[in-house]
């Protein structure tokens, strides 16, 4: 197994692992620890204490945060007629109907984001096997109705909508930002993504619910947050 080079090793040590940080000294080490020649995402962790195993202790959601996650999506839109023009102008990156969903059958994955108009889903659904989670989905907020709601759904992603859904661990990994941001605006994104998570607790999750919280940029240590001021800053 390759270990880290120096500059992890120091960067590591710079951080105390048995420490939950507050909130806002957490950040504040994020960034100085994001020592890379490229601008590194910050990335939350969320734990939750859900079963995975079960459909109604699923945890999954979208956000827009106030200052964006640093990365303008891909977005490419399965529409058709009206609803394809309206799409168009509204900024996404490819849009198409049967031509679309041909490209991406055939391999085709230049997009970090589908939506799709409603009328169209039930071609779309071929894809499923293909697609997993990536398909477009009613409680993600990128399946719209009409042209104007699919224009809002593609302005929102193009402004800064994160979608978070926990992986088979009960984990979320959610983008908050950049390591160029301000604290300030890395914590008011973090606050947002919290308040999120903490709203959309599954009815049937019982005894704790976040059982932690950690942030890291790309390429740096992991630091630890006290999970009770974070979650006590979005009741604020």
């Amino acid at each position: 197994m390759a270990s880290h080079g120096k500059r992890y090793q120091r960067l590591v040590a710079l951080v105390d692992k048995t420490k939950r940080y507050p909130t806002e000294e957490a950040v504040d080490l994020v960034r100085k620890t994001s020592e890379a020649k490229f601008d590194p995402t910050v990335e939350a962790s969320i734990r939750l204490g859900v079963d995975p195993s079960k459909g109604e202790e699923t945890v999954r959601g979208s956000i827009t945060l106030p200052h964006g996650t640093g990365k303008t999506p891909r977005v490419a839109v399965f529409a058709k007629g009206e609803a394809a023009t309206a799409a168009e102008q509204a900024g996404a990156d490819r849009v198409g109907a049967d031509d679309l969903i041909e490209a991406i059958d055939g391999g085709w994955g230049e997009f970090d984001i589908l939506v799709a108009e409603a009328q169209m889903m039930r071609d779309v659904g071929r894809l499923g096997k293909k697609l997993g989670p990536r398909m477009p989905n009613k409680k993600s907020g990128t399946i719209a109705a009409k042209p104007d709601e699919l224009v809002a759904i593609i302005s929102e992603l193009k402004s800064g909508r994160v979608e978070f859904k926990m992986d088979r661990g009960a984990v979320l990994h959610v983008p908050i930002g950049r390591a160029s941001y301000e604290s300030a605006q890395l914590l008011e994104n973090l606050d947002t993504l919290v308040g999120a998570v903490v709203r959309a607790r599954p009815a049937a999750a019982k005894g704790r619910y976040i059982l932690s919280i950690a942030l890291a940029s790309t390429h740096g240590p992991g630091v630890k947050l006290d999970v009770s001021d974070a979650i006590s800053r979005t009741a604020a």
